[in-house]
């Protein structure tokens, strides 16, 4: 996909290349404060960061909003690794299985990397002022629902935690105390060890799909970058992508939905995934939109399609600890897509990311240990989709004020406001 384009570089904007200097001032000070943190909070989530990333680079450091864009790819790339790693090494919190759900991962992933493409495509078209109201409407919705979700989990919690208190005198023979099976889901259950547990978390068929995924669009994007835009070849090669991903989605659907119908008739109740709705036409059709709608954004914005899978995840009734994993584990794969893209465009200064990621490395693996521990003492896993939704409405005020500052300028300038033609604007 061509990332010349996004929401904070767009063709109607024009940018000349500016990398500062790496070397020790408040600049990067700053930088690294809100870098760390911004990583830690956005892989907790589930979400990147990339909305608060791109704005910091281009406000405080100091560089061009290309070169802002891809460094910001390499610290979602950074953080969501290292989340990764860390959260293969816990178990899950109420069940023995993964969590990861790569039923979902392989259901997603697909369809979030044919949306970026299009949200790429779509950026050179849409106007700027376009582009900033929908990503304003979409932010906004996006973190209320998961705010209002975040507080009716929250008011669940106080229900587990006034029954804990109830039942504080009656022990079992291990001295546990006995939580009614309504409540199990938010309390985490004994640990093994660290080796079996990573080898429960790791499913290497489903790695070996992802990663197969994953290179069919690496290639595809690294042999369209060097041709002609608009080409017959260019364009062959652009809808390559939609049998790819429409091929391992349409497998995935088609393994749930007839898992699903197969419980249905036997009377058996329990969630084919984390999921806990039925796999029904109507409900894998919503996640393919959803799916794109997602990449579609990040194609938009240049960061990610975590603002729209985590919130979706726990929409569909993921719980909030898988909710984070499968997004951060999903995200790692369209993040370093792109990171190895820009590598080969040579679209960023290196010694400033690899600063910029070591950064979001510490800040995904000492996130998502300081949360996990905060989870345990407070019985509180509201507390990522609080943080979640705090991320997502950060990134709407950042991205929203830069967009229409933006857009009033343009509008003073007397420059063009309307869409733009796909081909003779690469």
């Amino acid at each position: 996909m061509d990332h010349n384009s996004t929401l904070f570089n767009t063709p109607h904007l024009t940018t000349v290349e500016v990398w500062p200097e790496l070397e020790f001032n408040w600049r990067l000070v700053l930088a690294t404060v809100i870098g760390f943190v911004g990583s830690a909070c956005g892989t907790v989530g589930g979400v990147g960061g990339g909305g608060i990333f791109v704005p910091m680079l281009t406000l405080i450091v100091g560089f061009d909003t290309k070169s802002a864009a891809a460094i910001s790819k390499c610290m979602i790339m950074g953080a969501s690794a290292a989340s990764v790693w860390y959260n293969v090494r816990v178990q899950h919190p109420t069940k023995e299985v993964p969590i990861i759900d790569y039923e979902l991962a392989l259901l997603f992933q697909p369809m979030l990397m044919l949306g970026i493409t299009v949200g790429v495509a779509l950026s050179v078209v849409f106007p700027y002022w376009l582009i900033t109201v929908l990503i304003i409407i979409l932010f906004i919705g996006t973190s209320s629902r998961s705010f209002y979700k975040g507080i009716e989990m929250w008011k669940e919690e106080t229900i587990l935690k006034k029954e804990l208190t109830r039942q504080q005198g009656t022990l079992n023979s291990r001295g546990e105390l006995l939580i009614d099976a309504e409540y199990e889901p938010l309390v985490p259950r004994e640990e093994k060890s660290t080796l079996e547990i990573l080898c429960l978390n790791l499913r290497w068929k489903r790695l070996l799909v992802l990663t197969t995924v994953w290179f069919l669009f690496t290639l595809i994007q690294v042999i369209k970058n060097d041709l002609v835009p608009c080409t017959t070849l260019y364009w062959v090669l652009f809808c390559l992508q939609f049998p790819i991903a429409v091929l391992v989605f349409g497998y995935e659907a088609m393994k749930l939905w007839r898992e699903n119908r197969k419980r249905m008739m036997t009377g058996n109740t329990e969630s084919i995934c984390e999921a806990s709705i039925q796999w029904s036409t109507l409900n894998i059709t919503f996640c393919a939109l959803c799916g794109i709608l997602g990449g579609t954004v990040g194609g938009l914005l240049g960061s990610g399609g975590g603002f729209i899978l985590g919130p979706l995840l726990l929409e569909i009734g993921v719980i909030p600890q898988v909710a984070s994993a499968t997004a951060t584990f999903v995200m790692m794969f369209s993040s370093s897509l792109s990171v190895v893209e820009f590598y080969l465009l040579k679209r960023f200064p290196i010694p400033y990311a690899l600063y910029l990621m070591g950064v979001s490395i510490l800040a995904g693996f000492w996130g998502q240990y300081l949360v996990r521990k905060i989870i345990l003492i407070l019985r509180r896993a509201s507390i990522i989709v609080f943080i979640l939704s705090g991320v997502i409405f950060a990134s709407a005020l950042t991205m929203g004020v830069i967009g229409i500052e933006t857009t009033i300028g343009m509008i003073n300038n007397h420059e063009f406001m309307g869409f733009l033609d796909f081909c003779s604007s690469q």
